[in-house]
């Protein structure tokens, strides 16, 4: 009989998961902790690894499924059969069914449970095989295979935008023989270019028109939106806007980095923030809360976790500065790097990606003049940071040159009153815009 392998509880409340990748495929003959399927959790997609040793009988779930902890995952025959000479493997079901099974036993769970954990990481990477299958599926009807390659699972782990990975397909470009130019190593689309000898025609100038390109709306782009969705409903957002003189907090940013060139520190003014942010998160408890509403209870948080909102090529995830108000302005910085390597190279795991009590978002040089952030569900506030930029401003009567920011701060206002978060900002202000002792003592 077929061992039934379930979704085993992959912590942090998680209680069910998108299945994102097939790594293995019916009728495969796979080895005990061999990579068998990536899992999609609100917090991080994690690779989950054959829990035994034997044949694929039956995946019970397609990819976009989603599975419930504690639901069978996948069959395998142990007696090592391959496909056709035992039980007949079964397809997948569609999306949003469920297989009823026996226990499985609370040692292999928690083992499964174990190595999936230690393979985390931060979102998945689609592959070019992956969209090259979609378009042809617009175009010719059929469906495509749950089953994946040995080259889409190499190209998945190369560092690349969805718009240098089109282009590679356009140009018929193999990424995985492509040296990339980019921060840490990513493609470019002038590295794919270059491969080609230069010259190969862009793509504006070999087509126009052609079939719609039809991408699988899963992972974590479909995470994404529902977190988005769900605290769009749920919270009534309220936006409040402040303009912040800079130019103190710029001088003594370059004093800092003259200071600290000697041990290869730059600092950017994120860390300045997040420790203004944490100052002002002291004297008002209710921004760093969350609403328990099935409790009927606001939870001000003691803790100071404060979450990153960081763009990729994949979407948008939020890495933790975990006890921000023990670190100095260059244990931040230095944190902020090391979590931002995690995310680009797809490393960061659910330590780095659960627990914020309240979130900063940067477009960073993008910056922008104004926007409206959307709460990161549960929390009852997010600030969002734009561009310093030099601009005019009424100084003693004198129009002069000055280094101006916004900043805007989104909140839940069935928690927070706007006069509360018109003061929390308004502290913030302050101390970015007289840094004085708070930030030297800090650096």
């Amino acid at each position: 009989m077929a061992y039934e392998f379930k979704l085993p509880d992959i912590g942090e409340g998680v209680v069910e998961g998108e299945i994102v990748r097939w790594l293995v495929k019916d009728g495969e003959v796979v080895k005990a902790d061999q990579p068998m399927v990536e899992v999609r959790t609100d917090k991080a997609t994690v690779e989950i690894p054959a829990p035994r040793a034997g044949t694929i009988v039956a995946r019970l779930f397609a990819e976009g499924d989603i599975c419930p902890v504690g639901k069978v995952l996948v069959r395998i025959d142990e007696g090592g059969k391959a496909a056709g000479k035992g039980e007949a493997p079964e397809a997948p079901r569609t999306a949003g069914t469920a297989v009823n099974g026996e226990a499985q036993p609370q040692a292999a769970a928690q083992a499964a449970t174990k190595a999936a954990t230690a393979r985390s990481v931060a979102a998945e990477i689609p592959t070019a095989s992956a969209h090259a299958s979609a378009s042809k599926a617009a175009s010719a009807g059929a469906a495509a295979s749950p089953a994946t390659s040995s080259h889409e699972r190499s190209t998945a782990n190369v560092l690349a935008t969805p718009a240098t990975r089109k282009l590679a397909r356009e140009l018929d470009v193999d990424l995985t023989s492509v040296v990339g130019t980019g921060s840490a190593g990513r493609i470019t689309s002038d590295d794919v270019r270059g491969h080609t000898g230069g010259s190969a025609p862009t793509p504006m100038a070999r087509a126009s028109g052609g079939p719609d390109v039809r991408i699988p709306f899963r992972g974590l782009r479909r995470r994404i939106a529902e977190h988005m969705v769900k605290a769009r409903r749920e919270a009534a957002h309220f936006t409040y806007v402040e303009e912040v003189d800079c130019t103190e907090l710029v001088g003594l940013r370059e004093k800092a980095n003259v200071r600290l060139a000697s041990d290869k520190i730059k600092l950017s003014y994120l860390p300045f923030i997040i420790r203004a942010t944490v100052e002002a998160l002291r004297r008002h408890p209710q921004m760093n809360a969350l609403l328990d509403e099935a409790r009927g209870e606001i939870v001000q948080r003691r803790e100071y976790h404060i979450g990153l909102a960081t763009a990729t090529a994949d979407g948008l995830i939020v890495p933790v500065v975990r006890d921000a108000d023990r670190k100095s302005i260059v244990e931040l910085a230095r944190e902020i790097d090391r979590l931002a390597a995690l995310t680009k190279s797809g490393k960061a795991g659910l330590k780095e990606l659960s627990g914020s009590t309240f979130t900063i978002t940067s477009l960073g040089a993008l910056g922008g003049v104004l926007a409206t952030p959307i709460l990161n569900h549960p929390e009852v506030a997010i600030l969002g940071i734009h561009k310093i930029s030099r601009r005019p401003a009424a100084v003693d009567d004198k129009i002069v040159v000055r280094d101006l920011m916004n900043l805007s701060i989104s909140v839940d206002h069935r928690v927070v009153d706007g006069y509360d978060a018109a003061r929390f900002v308004a502290d913030i202000k302050e101390s970015l815009e007289s840094p004085g002792l708070l930030f030297l003592e800090a650096i």
